[in-house]
């Protein structure tokens, strides 16, 4: 079986957002492909991965406030993410400067329960 590794530009999307978001990553590229792997550690809300357009997650306290207001009638609210954790499961073939690289099946949790996966690779992914 091939390890298909996360590169900059991946597609990610969010089990309660209403959009899709490209992964962000800063860094050297990887030489072989010229593409900036990811790794576990690259979660930063805004740096790595920005909103997914509304969020529907009924424990999101925007989420709440916006219901309230609506007298109980669910409403989204614009996605902010609050990542707990970082991807998981790593890599334990390729790391990044001794930080463990991101296979494709891998996933992050946002506090407000919504898991984040890779949905679409920029071009060809980067096999190990």
């Amino acid at each position: 079986m091939t390890l298909k590794l996360i590169t900059a530009g991946a597609v990610l999307r969010c089990s309660f957002g209403a959009a899709a978001t490209q992964l962000q990553l800063a860094g050297t590229p990887f030489s072989a492909q010229r593409r900036t792997l990811a790794t576990i550690d690259d979660v930063r809300p805004g740096a790595n991965i920005a909103g997914f357009g509304m969020c529907h997650a009924p424990t999101n306290p925007a989420v709440v406030a916006a219901t309230s207001a609506a007298n109980g009638v669910p409403t989204p609210a614009p996605c902010q993410p609050a990542i707990a954790g970082g991807w998981t499961p790593g890599s334990t073939v390729v790391d990044v400067d001794g930080v463990a690289a991101v296979p494709d099946n891998a996933q992050c949790h946002c506090q407000h329960m919504g898991v984040i996966t890779v949905v679409a690779q920029p071009n060809d992914p980067i096999s190990a």
